[in-house]
């Protein structure tokens, strides 16, 4: 079982834990105006990135475009949200930020506290994220629009990069007993834990089961046509 954390306005890490300096056991309401504005800009990112499937999927079938959708918004996650944090967190913390991004991961950071206070582990896979992940995408991104050989080696590296940071972010944290994470309501866990951590396991799941197939095909038709020519 998690034990649940209590998200408090003010922040600071101090001396190794985390002080609350401010609205001890306070309730928020669940859809703030900061949560609100947090779901609308991930909603305003899916519908850029599917705007932007269609324009440079559109010689594509339906579902490479359905790929370029996900893959344009795994990018924008990784540049325009995840290399700001790791801005902050090596420059200072989350908890500290007052600029325009800041307050997306604040308010995540009511689901999980590590988020707010540059917890190493969380830190080094961001930089990893941004840097690796990043730049993945947007090499496959450019060999599923030019039909690139390099495609499903590309999809399968950034597949098993993405659930590895899955898998790092909160494996260490439940063998802790799952002391940041805050799963007191049904935003903070389905929402913020469950929903936007789960498709980053489900789609590259999805997407390495669709390699496997196309991988099996391709041998397939090699098999096939040895055995016309013999």
């Amino acid at each position: 079982m998690s034990r649940p954390a209590i998200f408090v306005a003010d922040v600071i890490w101090e001396g190794g834990e985390i002080v609350h300096s401010a609205g001890m056991g306070e309730q928020e309401p669940l859809l703030s105006p900061a949560a609100l504005c947090s779901l609308l800009l991930c909603s305003a990112q899916l519908v850029l990135a599917y705007a932007l499937s269609l324009h440079f999927g559109q010689r594509r079938p339906p579902l490479d475009r359905a790929l370029l959708t996900w893959l344009f918004y795994d990018c924008f996650t990784h540049f325009a949200l995840e290399g700001p944090f790791v801005y902050m967190s090596l420059t200072g913390t989350v908890a500290q930020s007052n600029n325009v991004l800041a307050f997306l991961w604040k308010e995540y950071g009511k689901a999980d506290a590590r988020w707010l206070y540059s917890d190493p582990t969380i830190v080094s896979l961001e930089i990893l994220t941004v840097v690796l992940d990043g730049i993945l995408a947007l090499v496959l991104i450019n060999a599923i629009v030019k039909d690139k050989f390099y495609r499903h080696f590309v999809q399968i590296t950034l597949c098993v990069c993405e659930l590895y940071g899955g898998w790092m972010t909160f494996c260490p944290d439940w063998l802790n007993g799952s002391p940041n994470l805050n799963t007191s309501n049904w935003l903070y866990l389905w929402v913020y834990l469950a929903f936007f951590n789960g498709i980053w396991l489900v789609v590259p799941g999805l997407l390495l089961w669709q390699s496997w197939l196309s991988l099996k095909e391709m041998h397939q038709k090699n098999i096939d046509v040895e055995k016309k020519s013999n």
